[in-house]
């Protein structure tokens, strides 16, 4: 149904524990999905090999070493098999209202981009997805224990096959290509589909000791200014907020909330190259109209919040 891709960090500590978390609840995803991993990283060919994964080892990388998401994107869409992917960061735990989710959308939809909020948990060690009930229970610890990250955080992108070609040499990991995939699909009249309503994705929190220079460098240093202006400034920062529809219990619909619409018609200029002499006003007005859609966004995370389940046995053994 769909092919899962990904690349990971070094299989060290407590990096490790999570991502082998990760991998495994991709791995018992029903249908079961296509997964590639890429890149040459400590201990990739043997999680590949665990898992029964599809493995490439050679990716792109930058004069840093970072790799790169060009090479990636462009890797994945080469060898899948399945018309549609999923770009997933290493560290984040699938369930099965994913793949529910992209079934629903693409009854409705040739071509679209599905993208979400994560939730941020804390998990320090390996989990037991070997229990009957194991996805509810992961579920209920999201939005027990949790917290539903704001729309700038992107983790996950469901695309069909063409979406994403010819991308600049972002370096993964950084800031900012994230944002710009949604401004890339929006510029390209293609629907950015919010699921955060029905997709669970939990983010395992983490430190960043895989980087030398830690968490400044990653999101400020010089690759993230670079990753900026390739990504051509701050205003094509796009968010979930940029989505067109939502996905909910009803199906798939235009989003109606006040904030959204308000951040689509003040985006509206910069995805047509003539009318981009309005995207500094259109830029202002976005800031200042952050209040209202602030106040949207807590709404949303308090409806998530009442829709928990009760449960969380696989992370009290």
């Amino acid at each position: 149904m769909v092919t899962l891709f990904t690349t990971a960090k070094p299989f060290r500590g407590h990096i490790a524990t999570i991502q082998m978390n990760a991998l495994t609840s991709w791995a018992r995803l029903c249908p079961p999905c296509e997964v590639i991993l890429l890149g040459d990283e400590q201990g990739s060919a043997e999680a590949a090999q665990h898992f029964g994964f599809r493995h490439i080892p050679h990716v792109e990388r930058n004069e840093r070493g970072t790799p790169l998401v060009s090479s990636i994107f462009e890797t994945a869409q080469r060898a899948a098999q399945r018309e549609m992917l999923c770009y997933v960061n290493a560290d984040i735990i699938l369930v099965g209202d994913l793949l529910e989710a992209v079934r629903q959308v693409s009854r409705r939809r040739r071509e679209f981009l599905m993208v979400g909020c994560r939730w941020d948990v804390d998990i320090m060690e390996r989990l037991d997805f070997g229990q009957p009930g194991w996805e509810q229970e992961l579920r209920s610890y999201a939005r027990q224990r949790g917290r539903l990250h704001e729309p700038t955080g992107l983790d996950y992108f469901v695309f069909t096959r063409g979406v994403f070609d010819d991308l600049p040499p972002f370096a993964l990991g950084r800031t900012v290509w994230d944002n710009w995939l949604i401004y890339r699909a929006r510029s390209r009249g293609v629907p950015v589909i919010d699921a955060t309503l029905t997709v669970t994705v939990l983010h395992q929190n983490h430190g960043y000791g895989h980087h030398p220079r830690g968490e400044q460098e990653v999101l400020y240093g010089a690759e993230a200014k670079r990753n900026l202006d390739l990504a051509g400034g701050t205003f094509f920062r796009f968010t979930v907020e940029d989505a067109t529809h939502r996905l909910t219990s009803s199906g798939l619909e235009l989003d109606p909330s006040p904030g959204r619409v308000a951040r689509r018609i003040l985006m509206f200029p910069l995805l047509h190259p003539r009318l981009r002499f309005l995207a500094a006003p259109a830029g202002v007005l976005a800031a200042i109209s952050r209040p209202l859609r602030a106040r949207v966004a807590a709404a949303l995370r308090g409806r998530e919040r009442r829709c928990g389940l009760e449960g969380r046995q696989i992370f009290d053994r």
